[in-house]
């Protein structure tokens, strides 16, 4: 099933998302309804906050990209209760978008590399490291469990320039291909 996705404004945005635990109503159907939505608009990472859940899990599938980057084909990962243990000190600057924030693409610096200990949909325990493009999709959709959004690492003056697109999504002034609440 399709779920709507919540857009810049709305206050599960910027909570700090909950842990869950493996007897989570419906877990199973809803890590499939993520992906599903994910697919469906066209997006590579999906974290339940963006679907209105304020809970610690996330999706990510980058086989869209497996055209230009091959080995990206077969990253599909879902992280429940994600914690980033380490992150480099060397960053890197990349243009990100966001499905909760439709129209507005900006350049972002994170960290290059980052360890991240994470529970698969089995609840068994994973401790993995990720660099380059894996590194920065997870941490983008993790932002999303820490009541964070990618505008808010934007530099100030292009945050300045890029806030009449932002009230428009506010006022829900936008054209989106999924359902957006």
């Amino acid at each position: 099933m399709i779920l709507p996705i919540y857009t810049y404004g709305q206050s599960v945005l910027r909570k700090v998302a909950e842990p869950i635990d493996k007897d989570y109503p419906g877990l199973d159907e809803l890590i499939k309804n993520m992906y599903e939505t994910m697919t469906h608009a066209d997006g590579v990472g999906l974290a339940a906050p963006q679907v209105g859940l304020p809970i610690r899990l996330l999706v990510i599938d980058l086989a869209p990209f497996k055209e230009d980057n091959p080995e990206l084909a077969a990253f599909k990962i879902t992280m429940i209760n994600p914690e980033i243990l380490e992150e480099s000190e060397e960053e890197i600057a990349m243009d990100e978008g966001c499905l909760s924030i439709p129209g507005i693409n900006e350049t972002v610096v994170r960290p290059e590399y980052i360890k991240v200990k994470y529970l698969d949909e089995d609840f068994n325990e994973h401790i993995e490291e990720f660099d380059g493009f894996r590194a920065r999709v997870v941490q983008h959709e993790y932002g999303h469990l820490e009541g964070e959004l990618f505008t808010d690492l934007v530099k100030p003056l292009r945050r300045q320039l890029i806030k009449g697109k932002l009230n428009n999504i506010v006022k829900k002034k936008i054209d989106t291909k999924y359902k957006i609440k």
